[in-house]
């Protein structure tokens, strides 16, 4: 209900331009999802209200400057999604030819070959489960999934954590200059009114 009130004050307040604040959109949403009805029809709608957890998101000015920063760094992640995607390619197109017949249920297909190529790259059993049942009937193996292993979990992703971390460095350094800026305005707004009630003093002498 706090919410509902914070929210039409705001409509109230700021009017049309409310909706030019992509937070203020993000909570209209959320808020209104929590108002829909409760019956059998729209059970999924009524279990979306769950996302009203979410509104701590914007309530909290760290929470929002971690969730911009993921939104700033998503144009320079497609390019590496982009590397990452041609490097499961390659190496999917290798490990169908070379051990599909073998082990179909790993690599028969593209597509059982990318999600066991995925499996290898997050390391989750990918020496016992995978790769050294692979060696038994192909010794060479490890030079396909090894050089895959330190392209993708040793080299892309780390890409994706230095690219957020720039991003998140960028956010906090445009929010000091933000906030030293209107300090400094502050200060000189102070100077020019105590400049002006001196001039008054000296004019009243």
């Amino acid at each position: 209900m706090i919410f509902v009130i914070e929210l039409s004050l705001k409509l109230v307040a700021y009017r049309l331009s409310f909706f030019k604040n992509p937070w203020n959109v993000f909570d209209f949403i959320i808020i209104g999802t929590a108002l829909v009805p409760t019956s059998d029809g729209i059970s999924v709608l009524r279990a979306l209200r769950v996302l009203r957890a979410f509104r701590l998101v914007s309530t909290i000015p760290t929470m929002r400057n971690v969730i911009q920063a993921l939104l700033n760094s998503i144009p320079a992640m497609g390019s590496v999604i982009t590397i990452m995607g041609l490097i499961f390619y390659v190496f999917s197109v290798m490990s169908t030819s070379l051990f599909g017949e073998a082990f179909p249920e790993w690599f028969g297909t593209m597509g059982k070959s990318l999600y066991s190529l995925f499996q290898i790259m997050i390391l989750e059993s990918w020496s016992m489960g995978i790769v050294r049942p692979v060696m038994e009937q192909f010794p060479y193996a490890w030079a396909v999934f090894v050089p895959f292993i330190i392209f993708t979990t040793f080299a892309v992703l780390n890409l994706f954590v230095a690219i957020i971390v720039n991003s998140m460095q960028k956010a906090a350094h445009e929010e000091i200059d933000e906030h030293g800026e209107v300090h400094f305005k502050a200060i000189m707004a102070e100077l020019k009114s105590l400049r002006s009630e001196m001039n008054e003093l000296k004019a009243e002498k």
